[in-house]
């Protein structure tokens, strides 16, 4: 009996153990993205899907589905899947440490916000809220077509009824 004999019965307790473990966080994570989805009012199942279930968390958040591509695309996913982190947590009223906490244990903060007391209070991302983007349609901050003193804006409803009061005596 040499000395590699014992060492190859350990290494297949730590792989066995590993695999174990491993196995234990891939099933706690897919339950917690599971109750995630239900309680964004989506199918749990797509958590087990895996293109599916990237389909299912852009729709969670409220972004296009043009993120779909970027979230598969190697190296632009890490800055996308972040984002969409983010949005996820404050999509559920979590903060940007909630984010830190997905992102470093996600098999403890997926079921987290699974199974704990957060409910999903709608997309955050603005375009989501706001529509489109923002509120200036062409996501151009210098558009003079989207400021209050537009000309061409619609006369609001105000402006077209009469105002009976007489201007001010000077």
């Amino acid at each position: 009996m040499n000395e590699y004999d014992s060492s190859s019965g350990i290494a297949a307790g730590i792989g066995v153990v590993g695999g174990i473990l491993y196995l234990a966080i891939f099933v706690l994570y897919i339950a917690g993205m599971w109750k995630v989805f239900e309680k964004a009012g989506k199918p749990g199942w797509a958590a087990l899907i895996p293109i599916y279930n990237i389909i299912v968390w852009v729709e969670i958040i409220g972004k296009p589905m043009i993120w779909v591509l970027w979230l598969l695309i190697p190296c632009v996913n890490i800055v996308f899947g972040i984002w969409a982190t983010n949005l996820l947590s404050k999509s559920f009223g979590k903060s940007e440490g909630f984010t830190v906490g997905l992102i470093l244990f996600f098999y403890i903060f997926w079921p987290i916000l699974g199974f704990g007391s957060a409910t999903y209070l709608g997309p955050s991302a603005a375009e989501a809220q706001n529509g489109g983007f923002g509120n200036n349609p062409f996501n151009n901050p210098n558009n003079p077509f989207n400021s209050p003193n537009n000309p061409f804006n619609k006369p609001t409803d105000n402006q077209n009824t009469p105002n009976d009061t007489p201007p001010p005596v000077v």
